[in-house]
């Protein structure tokens, strides 16, 4: 066996394995979103509203099933590693592979058996194909999350970002295909064969992340056998305890934001009709823009700040087994800058040009900026929560994103109350009251984050200059767009011309601010040769 087989957990960078998943993530995301495109074609507002109340339900049951089972695993398999006890982590994969089949199973069946009352419940009943399709999803996803914290408490991002690539291609393809063929006998039955699609698609994930793991298995074998430190050999039974506890507070924090996503199924529907100012028919496409268009565009940005979480939970945990302050220091500061660089500009660009974006993307259904552009902000307060609970769970500090969830759902659902009701602002409550709610969540777990480690943001390089530099940007890219717009006369190349030219203005304006200093470029993909050409137009 060669030196290299040996050395399984390698000493990869922060950044690397945090841009690994975050090109992953993004890779993914633009997959999902580019099926949606022609998803929207076929099944229009109401399929939306139908796919996206079947949808929430699952990933609430899913969520209960496996949500922090990732977070944990990787953050107990990183400590261990990091004390070289390599058959307590392989202990730590094998138990919670034996907790989440067994409640992957135990949801999968009560979606499947209770589909009816469970749609009825959240007044959609047409979502009941939906359900019953998602069902067996429930249990592939939950096995599956027990590889990927494997793989990520080996700090070892790849494996994941190839099994989201291929889950996302998988649930494009079968997704369209489905609905197109479902579709001809009716709009709910169109809807559930998009979701089936995401069936197939956590199918084809599962089984390449065990496909590699079958590649390093005898590695893995021959550093239990003959490179572990044990002092004392954990059971399943303590294992497995540690896991519920680790894995127990970060699904409840997790789930809570779910259950605020089911709320809106529920709520939104029932308070747009008992309004009277809308039909059945009209709430539903309300809520299918909501669901299907600002929900979609404005989590698409967000995939970066939780790449970086999932890759900094291993890091920091590491870190702190090391007792090195300056080094937990340094990478809480560079994710939550990364966050926020990308966060940001995102979020102006999205208010700038909503309108824009959605003809280009909807042109059957163009219907909705005006929820893009009013929760633009959300996007800002939702990477900056994602950020710090993944910070807070890389401490152990588990329990408190769940205190400041549970706080903005009770904000977002008193909120919603109070707006959705009057037909004035209608379906623009729920988007008020996210972004209230992400925006108390946020701030309460960066507060939580400086408190427990003693760490000051770098506010300044962080959120300052990013601001800055993204307003000029927005700017820039309006007057662009309307300067287009006025010669050529077509949105669509208008649109596309003013993001790319908006892209290259903030990266150039990210350099002559100074956001990212030289250290920071050279750790990034490819950083030396960025660094070079920054330094040949003089740049830095």
């Amino acid at each position: 066996m060669s030196e290299n087989q040996k050395q399984l957990p390698d000493k990869s960078g922060f950044i690397k394995q945090a841009s690994i998943l975050t090109a992953a993530s993004l890779l993914s995301r633009f997959l999902g979103f580019l099926y949606r495109l022609p998803l929207t074609r076929l099944i229009g507002d109401e399929g939306n509203s139908i796919y996206a109340a079947g949808y929430n339900i699952y990933n609430f049951l899913l969520i209960l099933s496996s949500a922090g089972i990732p977070v944990a695993v990787s953050r107990m398999v990183s400590e261990r590693l990091e004390k070289k006890e390599y058959i307590n982590a392989h202990q730590v994969f094998k138990s919670s592979l034996i907790f989440t089949s067994t409640l992957g199973t135990i949801f999968m069946v009560i979606l499947f058996v209770f589909a009816g009352p469970i749609s009825e419940l959240v007044k959609s009943p047409e979502s009941f194909y939906c359900l019953r399709t998602l069902a067996p999803t429930v249990l592939i996803v939950a096995i599956m999350s027990c590889f990927r914290g494997y793989f990520q408490g080996m700090n070892k991002m790849m494996p994941t970002a190839i099994s989201q690539i291929v889950e996302q291609i998988f649930n494009a393809i079968f997704s369209v295909v489905l609905a197109y063929v479902f579709v001809k006998q009716s709009v709910s039955l169109g809807a559930a064969g998009g979701t089936a699609g995401t069936g197939i698609g956590a199918a084809a994930g599962l089984g390449t992340m065990i496909f590699i793991y079958k590649l390093v298995e005898k590695d893995l074998a021959y550093r239990r056998m003959y490179k572990s430190r044990e002092t004392y050999v954990e059971t399943k039974r303590e294992v497995l305890k540690k896991v519920i506890w680790t894995a127990f507070p970060i699904i409840a924090g997790t789930a809570v934001f779910s259950i605020t996503n089911l709320i809106d199924t529920k709520m939104v529907l029932s308070l747009l009709n008992s309004s009277g100012a809308f039909t059945s028919t009209e709430a539903h496409q309300l809520y299918g823009q909501l669901s299907g268009k600002y929900v979609v565009l404005s989590t698409l940005p967000v995939s970066i700040s939780t790449a970086v979480a999932t890759a900094a939970v291993p890091n920091i945990a590491a870190a702190i087994v090391k007792g090195e302050k300056r080094l937990i220091e340094k990478k809480i500061n560079l994710a939550l800058k990364i966050s926020m660089v990308v966060s940001i500009p995102a979020a102006i660009g999205m208010g700038v040009l909503s309108d824009q974006i959605l003809k280009l993307l909807f042109p059957t259904y163009p219907a909705g900026g005006a929820l893009i552009k009013l929760g633009a902000a959300s996007i800002i307060f939702l990477a900056l929560s994602q950020i710090n609970t993944g910070i807070l769970q890389g401490i152990g500090k588990v329990k408190l994103p769940v205190i400041s969830a549970i706080v903005g759902a009770l904000l977002k659902i008193a909120f919603n109350m109070i707006l959705i009701g009057r037909p004035s602002i209608n379906v623009k409550g729920a988007i008020i009251s996210t972004t209230i709610c992400y925006a108390v969540a946020s701030l309460m777990n960066l507060r939580y984050v400086v408190r427990e480690t003693g760490v000051k943001p770098d506010i300044n390089a962080g959120v300052i200059k990013p601001a800055i530099a993204s307003g000029i940007m927005g700017v820039i890219c309006w007057a662009c767009y309307k300067g287009i717009y006025a010669a050529v006369g077509r949105n669509s190349i208008s649109t596309i011309a003013a993001i790319l030219i908006a892209i290259v203005v903030y990266a150039v304006l990210v350099v002559v601010f100074r956001i990212m200093d030289e250290d920071e470029i050279l750790t990034l993909p490819k950083g030396a040769k960025i660094n070079r050409l920054l330094k040949r137009m003089r740049l830095i």
